[in-house]
C-alpha cells in the first residue's frame, strides 16, 4: 500500500499519517520526492483499507502496490534517488558519474597510498579495498581486518576520497560501519537476510552487489529487505553473473542498467572487473557500462597486479586507469553527465607514505 501525499503537504501532516499506520500496527516509510511524499506501508499481511487514511489532512490518493517488492519500486518515489555525503561534493546517482577505484584487498599502507594517490589524481570519489575477504579457498589470503579498515580511515583523511568496503557478517559489518562511507555487501551475501536486515538498520549507505545468479526480481528483493528496515541509502550493482561461457570470469549483464532504472528509483553502478575477470576487457566494458547509463563505476586498480593477493588479474595498472578516465569522462559528456572529482590538496610528499596514525 502506498499513500501518496499532496504537494501543499506539511510535515505535520506527513507525520500524522506515519503515526496512523504505526497505530495500525504496520510500518511507515515516508519517501520524499522532488514533488511530494509518498508513505509506503509495510508489515501488513493482507490489504490496508484505503478509506482509513482518505479523509486525513495532506493525503491525495491511496495506492496498492501490486508488485513484490514495493519501497525499491519508482511507485513509491518516481524521482531517481540521488545519495549524498556530507561534508563533501560526492554523489552516487543523479547527473554526476560515481567512479569508486582501488585494490581488491587492503594489503599494506605502502600499496594502498601508493594506488590512493594515483586513483585520486585521475578523478576517482571513492576508495574501494577489502578489510575482510571472502575467498573461495580457507587458505587463501583473507584480509586484515580492522587493521585495514584503520588504513583505509587514513586513506579518507589524506586524499579526501570516501571509503567502500565490504562486510561478510554482523560483527565485520559493526566495524565497517564505524570507518567506512559505504557499506558493501558482496555477491556471496546477497541474499544473508538476516545480514541485509542489519546493514538496514545501519546510518551508512549500502551497495548491494548482485548474486552470481540471481534474477533482476531477486536483486531488487534483497535491496526490499535493506529498505523495509529504514535505510533508504541503498545502491545497486551488477557485477556480473554466472553463464556457460569460459571466456570471462563472468558474463557482465549490460541490459540490467536499463532494466533496474525502469522500474526502481535507486542508482545502480557496474563492477567490469568482476565482471569480466580479466585485464585486457574491463577497459572496454567499463565504456559500455557507461554508455549504457550506469550510474557509476567500481573498477579494481593495483600497482603491481602481479603480486597482489587477490584477483591480480583483473586489476588495472595505474597508468590503464588514468586512460580509462579520460575515455569515461568524454563517454559521460556525451550523455550529459559528468565526472564530478574531489581535488584533494596534494602536498609535494604526498608520495610518501605517513606513519601509522598514533592511537587517540
Amino acid at each position: 500500500m502506498l499513500i501518496v501525499m499532496r504537494a501543499q503537504a506539511t510535515e505535520d501532516d506527513i507525520r500524522a499519517v506515519c503515526r496512523k499506520v504505526e497505530a495500525l500496527g504496520y510500518r511507515a516509510h515516508a519517501m520524499p520526492g522532488a514533488q511530494r511524499t509518498a508513505i509506503g506501508i509495510t508489515g501488513n499481511q493482507g490489504e490496508v483499507e484505503a478509506g482509513t487514511f482518505d479523509d486525513m489532512a495532506g493525503v491525495q490518493e491511496v495506492i496498492r502496490v501490486s508488485k513484490p517488492y514495493k519501497l525499491v519500486s519508482r511507485d513509491v518515489k518516481p524521482d531517481n534517488t540521488v545519495i549524498t555525503f556530507h561534508g563533501s561534493p560526492a554523489t552516487i546517482g543523479g547527473q554526476n558519474l560515481a567512479i569508486i577505484a582501488g585494490p581488491c584487498a587492503i594489503e599494506s599502507r605502502e600499496q594502498v597510498f601508493a594506488i590512493a594517490e594515483r586513483v585520486a589524481r585521475a578523478g576517482a570519489q571513492f576508495f574501494r579495498g577489502g578489510a575482510y575477504k571472502p575467498r573461495t579457498s580457507p587458505y587463501t589470503f583473507q584480509g586484515l581486518g580492522e587493521e585495514g579498515l584503520r588504513i583505509l580511515a587514513e586513506v579518507r583523511d589524506r586524499f579526501g576520497l570516501l571509503i567502500v568496503t565490504e562486510a561478510v557478517d554482523y560483527e565485520s559489518l559493526e566495524l565497517v560501519e564505524r570507518y567506512a562511507d559505504v557499506i558493501q555487501i558482496g555477491a556471496r551475501n546477497m541474499q544473508n537476510f538476516s545480514l541485509l536486515k542489519r546493514a538496514g538498520r545501519a546510518r551508512k549507505p549500502v551497495l548491494l552487489k548482485r548474486g552470481i545468479s540471481a534474477t533482476l526480481e531477486e536483486f531488487l528483493m534483497a535491496a526490499e529487505y535493506v529498505m523495509s528496515e529504514g535505510n533508504y541509502n541503498v545502491i545497486l550493482c551488477e557485477r556480473g553473473v554466472r553463464t556457460f561461457v569460459d571466456h570471462t570470469r563472468n558474463t557482465l549483464d549490460l541490459s540490467v542498467i536499463p532494466a533496474v532504472q525502469r522500474v526502481s528509483h535507486l542508482p545502480i553502478i557496474a563492477d567490469p572487473s568482476h565482471g569480466t575477470g580479466k585485464r585486457e576487457k574491463v577497459t572496454p566494458l567499463a565504456r559500455a557500462c557507461v554508455a549504457a547509463g550506469a550510474d557509476g563505476l567500481i573498477i579494481e586498480v593495483h600497482n603491481d597486479p602481479d603480486r597482489a593477493l587477490s584477483d591480480g588479474m583483473q586489476s588495472l595498472f595505474p597508468d590503464q586507469f588514468d586512460a580509462l578516465m579520460v575515455q569515461v569522462k568524454q563517454i559521460a559528456a556525451v550523455l550529459e553527465r559528468e565526472v564530478l572529482p574531489i581535488k584533494p590538496e596534494l602536498s609535494p610528499a604526498s608520495t610518501n607514505v605517513p606513519e601509522p596514525a598514533r592511537a587517540r
